[in-house]
């Protein structure tokens, strides 16, 4: 029994760095049986347990042994609309790998390695069109593709329910889009996934913003049963510091999505972002490593993470932060951005919000006490300001839901963070209206966001079924 999960092939960090091609290359055939070896196939299952789709993880791994990897995406995709996905960017180290047996004396076994080859193989070999279900006469609108509402269009297709899904972008995906990185997750893929969803029968509308286009209210009056509000959390959280109106100042969101869905890499892009020079990336979280990257790859010259707290209390995935080092990012940890520092715009010196980014100024920070999460908290370390030379700063300490769906469908209660009040199976305080994922909790994981949808779907379909 091999004590360490197989390595995952990729490219080299000094070639990565320059390109927005895929970082991981994928197991080969022989690496995903010799890794499937691994598996104890324990009675109890906790990795399942641990799983947030409830994947039967010892089953499918059970099919790669035999090289049956046809059954093994069967099995996976019996509680999985997004394998593809999933097999790249959940968080495996603190779900599933996490109970997995072997890692009580060895490392894990590389459960999520394992899940991307079965999704990849089946994409590149199985061109069969998946068995439309028998519909039930029973119609749903799913508002946002994102995780949660691809997944939740996805379980109620399967059961026959005539499912249409409203984009408000002219692409599907969600953050899977418009959010992640092409080499962390091609657009390819996502497209792959949709396209499967499209063939169960899912029709997807986009260009579609509910709660200005249409309301919730109208899409009743259009003859839908229920609604799952699936809208993400695509509401930037700024400082509140001085000079973050200045030019070259973006929120994670807007970089990434021009980079990602606007195509801001291309020569002469239709919508830009600056390139070049230094740039700061505020924030530890995989969004802040993304960014980072992305800039890395759009050319500057520097890019620092600056983060308050220390290496052990970053949030990113553990893969994610040594991809980043390997690559040059570097790592201002135990700072605290204070003030943007910019010149005036020659043009006009008198407002200071026409000038450019020259500097981040920072406070080194220590830890003290335990905050409510159980992390120290940061305390400044007074006098110790000093001034970062960049040319461009970008703010990744997360997202807030956007208040539109809220202020445009009466009755509909939200937290005083703006998440949509539900209860455990995702029913709102509206009849018939579900919600999941970000829209709920604010930024979370895409598998979180997947398990919250199919909640709501096993819901819906009980709700309906009842009528």
């Amino acid at each position: 029994m091999e004590p360490k999960k197989h390595e995952m092939p990729s490219q080299a960090p000094e070639v990565r760095a320059h390109n927005f091609n895929e970082v991981a290359l994928g197991y080969s055939m022989e690496t995903a049986v010799a890794e499937a070896e691994r598996c104890l196939n324990c009675k109890n299952q906790p990795c399942v347990d641990a799983c947030p789709v409830n994947i039967s993880i010892p089953e499918f791994i059970g099919h790669i042994k035999e090289q049956d990897f046809e059954g093994a995406y069967k099995v996976i995709t019996r509680t999985s609309s997004l394998p593809a996905v999933c097999g790249r960017v959940c968080p495996q180290e603190t779900q599933c790998e996490s109970k997995c047996t072997m890692g009580i004396k060895f490392e894990p076994v590389g459960i999520g390695r394992l899940e991307r080859f079965v999704a990849d193989w089946h994409n590149e070999n199985v061109k069969a069109d998946p068995e439309l279900p028998e519909k039930n006469g029973h119609k749903v609108a799913v508002v946002g593709s994102g995780p949660s509402g691809l997944t939740c269009a996805g379980d109620l297709a399967k059961k026959g329910y005539d499912v249409t899904v409203y984009e408000a972008l002219h692409k599907a995906g969600g953050v899977l889009v418009y959010g992640i990185p092409e080499f962390r997750l091609p657009k390819t893929i996502v497209a792959k996934e949709v396209d499967t969803l499209n063939k169960l029968g899912v029709t997807v509308n986009t260009d579609v913003v509910i709660g200005k286009t249409l309301t919730i209210d109208e899409l009743f009056d259009m003859g839908y049963e229920a609604v799952f509000i699936g809208s993400g959390a695509g509401l930037p959280n700024f400082m509140h510091i001085p000079g973050e109106s200045l030019k070259g100042v973006y929120s994670a969101n807007e970089f990434l999505t021009r980079s990602n869905l606007m195509k801001a890499y291309l020569d002469d892009p239709t919508t830009p972002v600056k390139k070049g020079g230094n740039v700061a990336v505020v924030g530890g979280g995989n969004v802040a490593m993304d960014a980072a990257r992305t800039a890395l790859r759009l050319g500057a010259d520097n890019v620092y993470i600056v983060y308050r707290r220390s290496m052990e209390e970053l949030p990113a995935r553990k893969e994610e932060v040594e991809h980043a080092e390997e690559e040059g990012i570097q790592f201002k940890l135990l700072n605290n951005p204070v003030e943007i520092i910019g010149y005036d715009n020659p043009e006009d010196k008198k407002d200071p919000r026409n000038g450019d980014v020259t500097a981040i100024r920072c406070i080194r920070m220590e830890l003290g006490e335990p905050d409510a999460k159980g992390r120290r908290r940061p305390v400044p370390v007074e006098g110790s300001e000093f001034d970062i030379p960049v040319d461009t700063v970008v703010i990744a300490i997360g997202t807030s839901p956007n208040p539109l769906i809220k202020n445009t469908t009466k009755g509909l209660e939200v937290n005083e963070k703006g998440g949509i009040i539900v209860n455990e199976y995702g029913l709102t305080s509206r009849e018939g209206v579900y919600a999941g994922g970000d829209a709920v909790t604010g930024a979370a994981t895409v598998i979180s966001a997947m398990g919250a949808g199919k909640t709501a779907a096993a819901a819906i379909d009980g709700y309906l079924s009842a009528k």
